[in-house]
């Protein structure tokens, strides 16, 4: 383990979250626009409603929600390059793919109408749980889209946003450093994991997605229960964040 990651584990207890800190309505242009932080990492999260579907929804009734990721130049060091023409590296074009999964997996898209919503990630800061912090802050911003879309005027059909969303969904990570379990993996911790897993859960307990692997190592079914155990506590903690952060609107 290197110092920086021996430093980085004794900053906060194995079973604690970063510091999370959620502005809602940061932007002027989009009232659905939420900065997510979490400790070092920073997300832009926007949601922009359409009144279209996708040309393979048309005429079926139901609506689509859809998510794009992106690091800024600046978000890391040494500098990332931009996508240019159209083209997405792999590792963006994943993590986007599982942000949109994950936000579909709480939203009923009959309810919804023939709407679509995309939600975008930008990355102004990256130190590690970047599509984590995404999946947590897009759904704050995609539930006060759907909120302000609710409370249109004359709106037809009309929408009740806890019938497009009756759950909600958070994203956490979690990881085995030695012979520890560790909850929210900075960039130091991740480089020092034995084992790293990504978990997607919705607000009442069930699970959307586990990605987990062992980085040139192996786990155990006591670990892996240990892992899930962490990622549900830490689940609960977001959960209750974007409750507070929805709510005060």
């Amino acid at each position: 383990m290197t110092a920086a990651a021996s430093e980085s584990i004794k900053s906060r207890p194995h079973d604690a979250l970063r510091d999370v800190r959620v502005e809602c309505g940061y932007l002027e242009s989009n009232p659905a626009s939420v900065l997510y932080r979490s400790g070092k990492t920073i997300v832009l999260c926007t949601a922009s409603v359409e009144t279209t579907v996708p040309p393979w929804m048309a005429g079926r009734g139901k609506g689509w929600v859809t998510a794009e990721y992106n690091m800024l130049p600046g978000s890391t060091s040494p500098r990332k390059s931009r996508d240019r023409g159209g083209k997405v590296d792999g590792r963006t074009t994943e993590i986007q793919r599982l942000i949109g999964r994950s936000l579909r997996a709480v939203v009923d898209l009959e309810a919804l109408g023939e709407r679509s919503i995309t939600v975008d990630c930008d990355v102004l800061q990256a130190d590690g749980g970047t599509r984590t912090a995404s999946i947590t802050g897009g759904f704050i911003a995609l539930s006060l889209a759907v909120t302000r879309l609710a409370a249109t005027p004359l709106l037809d059909p009309p929408i009740v946003v806890a019938d497009v969303l009756p759950r909600s969904v958070a994203a956490i990570s979690v990881g085995v450093i030695g012979s520890d379990v560790v909850l929210d993996l900075d960039y130091q911790l991740d480089s020092a994991a034995d084992v790293d897993m990504n978990v997607v859960m919705t607000g009442d307990g069930r699970f959307i997605e586990i990605q987990g692997t062992g980085e040139e190592a192996t786990f155990d079914d006591d670990q892996l229960a240990r892992m899930l155990a962490l990622a549900k506590k830490g689940i609960r903690e977001l959960t209750q964040k974007q409750v507070h952060a929805i709510g005060v609107q």
